[in-house]
Order: structure tokens, then sequence, then C-alpha cells
């Protein structure tokens, strides 16, 4: 069993019915409208609730967190590439639109990029098992429960994975403070990757050299480059505003100059 804390994450993943919750434990001192609703949403689903001490949660969550709730939810299944190239064609004509992390430790930039994730449409997310934060607790709450409802698949090596993708004919994107054209001059309405790097230190050189396009945010101030979450979240909305558009033939756009990688 897993643990999760916080009303939003809990609520989030009673309402996606993606995991059986095999408890819910409520902090006896809290009466609100919001545990309350909390509490109903679990008496609906047919959820075991018990009612305990605030300081007995704490020790359960591991932290002061927690806002009154605890829940204990079987271990995320996780899926793999075939998993997510299997929802093409999709049932709205749109393309396949994934994000791959590559070495993203920190548990508050993981929940914020799934958090954001779940909000721009984005079909699927591809974590490395080494070298990449778990799916805690900690990831659910700062994602406010989103991690509930996006697909996730666990690779055993990213770069195998890219390339997996771009026989299927899915572009890799990267996003790079040396690439060679902004953000917002990509087309992103084809079936498309977006790979953001590690913290700091940004793409491995092995994953930058597999992408076939790297793509840079502007900067005009000092500092070189965006926190890894925020840089996430500009190009994400700008991909999202895009493929809210009318579709064009963004294969025949993205062809229009030569270009390398793709396939090989």
């Amino acid at each position: 069993m897993e643990v999760l804390y916080g009303l939003h994450p809990v609520e989030e993943a009673i309402r996606s019915g993606a995991r059986p919750l095999n408890h819910v434990s409520f902090a006896r001192e809290r009466h609100d409208a919001r545990l309350e609703k909390l509490a109903d949403a679990c008496r609906k689903a047919g959820i075991r609730m018990t009612f305990e001490p605030r300081e007995h949660l704490t020790r359960l969550a591991r932290t002061e967190m927690h806002q009154g709730v605890v829940a204990f939810v079987q271990e995320r299944a996780f899926l793999g590439v075939e998993d997510l190239l299997a929802l093409r064609p999709k049932p709205n004509g749109d393309n396949l639109f994934l994000l791959a992390l590559d070495g993203v430790e920190d548990p508050h930039n993981l929940g914020a990029l799934l958090r954001t994730a779940d909000g721009a449409g984005v079909d699927g997310v591809l974590l490395p098992e080494r070298r990449s934060a778990p799916l805690t607790a900690t990831v659910a709450k700062t994602s406010a429960g989103a991690s509930e409802h996006v697909r996730i698949a666990r690779v055993t090596n990213l770069v195998r994975s890219l390339e997996e993708l771009k026989r299927q004919n899915v572009w890799c994107i990267g996003l790079d403070e040396r690439g060679d054209r902004d953000y917002d001059q990509f087309d992103f309405k084809t079936d498309c990757v977006l790979v953001l790097g590690r913290e700091g230190a940004g793409l491995h050189d092995l994953t930058r050299k597999t992408c076939d396009f790297l793509l840079r945010i502007p900067m005009a101030g000092s500092v070189p480059s965006l926190n890894v979450s925020v840089a996430g979240a500009v190009v994400l909305y700008e991909a999202a505003r895009q493929r809210r558009q009318p579709t064009v033939t963004a294969a025949r756009a993205a062809r229009s100059k030569p270009q390398r990688g793709l396939g090989s």
C-alpha cells in the first residue's frame, strides 16, 4: 500500500478511480465542510473510514501537512511506451502529445510538472526508473492530485524509449538553453514528445543528441534559464495553445526544411 495525504490528492484518487483505496483516516479534531465533503465521497464510493488523533495521522504521513486526511491506496501500476503509442489514433483526431523527464529529481518539480501536464492535455509522461524522483505522497500533494489522472510510463532507459518513439514517427523535441530555435516557433500540431532535463544541468548529452529538435526559451534577464517546472509550463501551454487551433498539415510544415533524426 502507498500513502496519500492532503485533501486534493485523496479527493482526486477517489474521483479518478485509477486504483483502489483500502481506507481513509480522518483527524478527529477537524470538523469543517471540506472534510465532510470528502467523507461523503468515501461513503458513496464504499471506502472504509477511520477517525484518528491528528498526531497519529502525522506519524502515518510523516509530515504535519496532511490537512487532517491520510489515505492508503494500492500501488500504482506503471505503463510502458507501447501503452502510450496504443493511444493512437485518438478519437478526437488530435495528435499524440507526450512529456519525457530526463532526470528530474526534486519531488516538488515533478509534482508541479505532472499538474501542468494534466492541465495542458498531455497524453502520457515518461519517467526513467533511475535518477528520477519517485512518485511519493509529496509528489501527489504538490500536483494537487493531478498525479492520479496522468498516464505514467516507467522506462528502464529513456534514450532507448525515445528512439522507439522516433521509429513510430513521433518527433522528439528537447528543451535546452542552447537550442537553435525559440519554443514558440515550433509547430506542435504533430505527434511529439517534449523532453525536459535535470534541475541545473539540463538534458544528458546522449538525450540531447537523440532529440530531433532543440528548442530554447529566450531570456531577457541575467540568468540563462528557468526552473524546470516553470520552463515546462511555458512550453507545454504554448503547445496546448497551438493544438487548440484548427489543424493544418503539421507534418508537412515540420518537413518544410530538411530534418534529421526521425527514425534514426
